[in-house]
């Protein structure tokens, strides 16, 4: 069994040439999980696998994240054979936020008689989640406002930070000692974002060395950012990770 990061979009907002920022963590090849699905996520994931996904983790609600829901929404009602499987998994402090942003809008479908969430299986939590065996974590990063963005690991494997500030207290709870750490960073920073600045501050030389840069302005940051000794995310590439560890006994 092999594990695989795959980047569908690795930019910013404004940075539409480089695709929102979403990533596909692959077992043995196959998608076993979307993390976000901004506007162009969809058609990427499509390109890459030929199907929807089976299970996403959205991170926070703002619409380079989240808008693609409402194509995903379209696609699934109007195949009876997926309607109602695609887990979605989503903190509960969210759930709010979500139901305003993509689910509110009167009629879902023109013809009307359809609830929006009735085209998925609506997964929230809190902690974590299981999918497959595998035990999710789920921790609060500093992303504008507090309580409304969250990142995801996968002990032993992965963590990914979606947008968020430094989040030391976080890496050092989730982190460990091992695997990839998928970070939101720019050149400069904001009072959302990470810029390389407050990861030199921030960050210690051994959490430095797992850093996976992902979310910057433009190409030429990508390139900069480089320069300065890191790994970036391109869109379209993809990153072994290690094995997960077995999940803990008290997971969920």
């Amino acid at each position: 069994m092999n594990w695989h990061l795959h980047f569908l979009g690795v930019g910013a907002a404004h940075a539409v040439e480089l695709g929102s920022s979403a990533v596909v963590l692959e077992r043995s090849g196959e998608p076993l999980l979307l993390i976000d699905c901004g506007p162009d996520t969809l058609d990427r994931y499509l390109a890459a696998y030929g199907t929807l996904p089976r299970a996403l983790f959205i991170t926070h609600t703002h619409m380079d994240h989240v808008a693609g829901l409402e194509q995903l929404f379209i696609r699934l009602w109007f195949d009876q054979r997926l309607r109602g499987n695609t887990k979605v998994f989503v903190h509960a402090g969210l759930i709010p936020w979500l139901q305003a942003r993509v689910a509110d809008y009167p009629g879902a479908l023109a013809e009307g008689g359809v609830n929006f969430w009735e085209a998925f299986r609506l997964l929230p939590c809190t902690r974590g989640f299981w999918l497959d065996g595998w035990w999710f974590d789920v921790f609060a990063t500093r992303h504008h406002v507090p309580g409304t963005s969250y990142g995801l690991a996968l002990d032993g494997s992965f963590v990914y930070t979606g947008d968020t500030r430094p989040i030391p207290e976080m890496l050092a709870r989730h982190a460990g000692v091992s695997g990839v750490i998928a970070h939101d960073c720019s050149l400069v920073g904001n009072p959302s974002h990470t810029g390389i600045d407050d990861i030199e501050r921030e960050y210690p030389d051994a959490l430095r060395s797992r850093l996976l840069l992902y979310h910057y302005g433009s190409a030429a940051d990508g390139t900069a950012l480089a320069a300065r000794g890191y790994r970036i995310a391109a869109a379209g590439e993809r990153f072994a990770l290690d094995e997960p560890s077995a999940p803990r006994a008290d997971a969920g």
